[in-house]
C-alpha cells in the first residue's frame, strides 16, 4: 500500500491521496460544526441556561488574550484561536475512542496547524501594521540580522508542530501498550491522564498562538509611544 509522509494510503481520489488523519481531521472538524449548531440553537432558545453561561465564559476567555496578547479586542482573532483550541480538543477526544488515533498525534496534521499559525504571523502583522511597517521588523536593529529573525519564526513554529505532535503521540502509545499488555479496563486512569493532557496542550497551543499572533500586531508600538 502507498504511503506518503509516513502514513498509509487509503484512497486516491485523483491526484489526492486520503489517509486516515485526512479522515479523522475531516471527522474531527464536522462533529465540531454540528455541535457548534446544536450549542448555538440551545442558547437561543435557553439564554440563561448553563451552556449559555459556559459559551459566554469561553467567549470572555479569548477575548481576554486577545487584548492582552495584542491590546486589541480583535474578533477575527478570537474565531481564530477559538477555532485551534476546539480543533485540538475535539481531536483529543476523539483520539480516546478504541481503535482510533488522535489527528493530531500524527506530524503531518500537527504541522499544518502550526503551519496556519505561521501564515497567521504576518497576515496579522501587515493588516495591523502595514507592509513596510510589518517587514521592517525584520531589519532590526541590523538590516545583517534578517536571517537570524527569519530562522527564530521558523523554528519557534517547528517547536509548536513537535511539541503537540510529540505529545499526543506518546500518550496515545503508551495508553495503546498498556491495552495490548493488560486488557481494556487497566488503563483507565491513564486514558484519563490522556485527555487532560491534550486538553493542556490545546490550551497551550491556543495560549502560544494567541503571542506570536499579538506580538506580530503590537510591532513598533514602543516606537511610536
Amino acid at each position: 500500500m502507498t504511503e506518503i509522509f509516513g502514513e498509509q494510503v487509503l484512497v486516491w481520489l485523483g491526484p489526492v491521496p486520503l489517509t486516515l488523519t485526512m479522515v479523522t481531521s475531516a471527522a474531527t472538524s464536522l462533529g465540531l460544526l454540528a455541535l457548534s449548531i446544536s450549542v448555538t440553537r440551545a442558547i437561543e432558545r435557553r439564554p440563561r441556561g448553563r451552556l449559555a453561561a459556559a459559551g459566554r465564559l469561553g467567549v470572555s476567555f479569548l477575548r481576554d488574550l486577545t487584548l492582552q496578547a495584542s491590546g486589541h479586542d480583535t474578533p477575527t482573532l478570537q474565531a481564530f484561536l477559538g477555532a485551534l483550541f476546539l480543533f485540538i480538543a475535539g481531536a483529543t477526544i476523539l483520539g480516546q475512542l478504541p481503535g482510533v488515533s488522535a489527528p493530531t498525534a500524527s506530524l503531518p496534521a500537527a504541522a499544518a496547524l502550526a503551519a496556519l499559525v505561521f501564515l497567521a504571523v504576518p497576515i496579522a502583522g501587515i493588516q495591523s501594521r502595514g507592509v513596510m511597517g510589518y517587514l521592517k521588523h525584520y531589519l532590526q536593529p541590523n538590516p545583517l540580522l534578517f536571517p537570524l529573525h527569519l530562522i527564530s519564526e521558523i523554528s519557534r513554529t517547528l517547536a509548536l508542530a513537535l511539541r503537540l505532535f510529540g505529545n499526543m503521540m506518546s500518550g496515545h502509545l503508551v495508553v495503546a501498550l498498556i491495552v495490548a499488555l493488560a486488557g481494556v479496563l487497566v488503563p483507565v486512569p491513564l486514558m484519563a491522564l490522556d485527555l487532560l493532557i491534550g486538553l493542556l496542550q490545546a490550551y497551550i497551543f491556543t495560549i502560544l498562538a494567541g503571542v506570536y499572533i499579538g506580538a506580530a500586531m503590537r510591532l513598533g508600538e514602543g516606537n511610536e509611544s
